[in-house]
């Protein structure tokens, strides 16, 4: 089994260290048993178009935190921060262990319309991550309008899906819809973590954070207000979708290049 916590918060405009506090404050209410704690993207600063003046290393003040955090209460801590990697800037979901390893994907799908593209460059390759037993794959929120990017491996299947966001409330409808057709196209779990409240520039969120199970049914969801949630998520009830309904089966086959 694998106990997840979610984190829907609200953040302070281009503030790290407010967020940092704030966020460590949350980690530390979370259960002891919780394996994982997702934050959403961008979880120090919002979804800032200022990457010159806010982008860190992967030794900076935001990853260092993760460290000490991940290693002080025990749990893998995940979301998106803002990095400079070979003169170029990313939009990363780190994925920090206990054991201070990190792991890292870089946003494939750069949000255009919000000008993401003109100051961020692209990843290229999905990260699968594996946590007692579990295979996890972490992705970031514009990428969830492109089901093939997350399209599943009929032949090594992943089990939980999971999308850290800055998703504006005025386009909720699609966040709420497309992680449900998500977790039913690829027969697992899947998650979205969201933030709320008015960013600098004066967008809306209304978080809608969800954890949907194999079938598509919405075991939790939360509009508007912060909120932590923790759940523990069974094997054999995934098992028993795929077996009962082997849809993965009849699949086509394509790689992702």
């Amino acid at each position: 089994m694998l106990t997840i916590s979610l984190i829907q918060s609200n953040l302070s405009w281009e503030d790290k260290t407010t967020n940092l506090r704030m966020f460590e404050k949350k980690i530390a209410a979370l259960p002891r048993e919780s394996h994982v704690a997702i934050l959403p993207e961008t979880f120090s600063t919002g979804f800032s178009m200022r990457p010159q003046a806010l982008a860190e290393t992967m030794d900076g003040q935001t990853a260092q935190w993760m460290r000490a955090i991940a290693s002080k209460y025990r749990k893998i801590i995940t979301g998106s921060i803002i990095i400079e990697d070979s003169d170029r800037y990313y939009n990363r979901l780190i994925w920090m262990q206990p054991d201070k390893m990190a792991y890292y994907y870089d946003k494939r799908h750069l949000f255009g319309y919000g000008g993401e593209d003109e100051h961020f460059s692209p990843g290229h390759k999905r990260l699968i991550v594996q946590v007692n037993g579990w295979k996890i794959c972490p992705l970031i929120c514009y990428d969830l309008r492109f089901p093939v990017w997350a399209r599943q491996d009929k032949d090594a299947p992943y089990d939980l899906l999971v999308y850290v966001a800055n998703w504006p409330e005025r386009r909720n409808v699609a966040w709420k819809t497309l992680l449900q057709a998500r977790a039913i196209e690829n027969q697992c779990y899947t998650i979205g973590v969201n933030r709320v409240g008015n960013d600098g520039n004066a967008n809306y969120h209304s978080g809608d954070s969800s954890l949907i199970d194999p079938m598509g049914n919405i075991i939790w969801r939360q509009a508007d207000e912060e909120a932590s949630f923790t759940y523990t998520l069974r094997k054999e009830e995934l098992g028993k979708v795929r077996q009962q309904l082997p849809f993965l089966n009849d699949a086509d086959k394509f790689i992702i290049h």
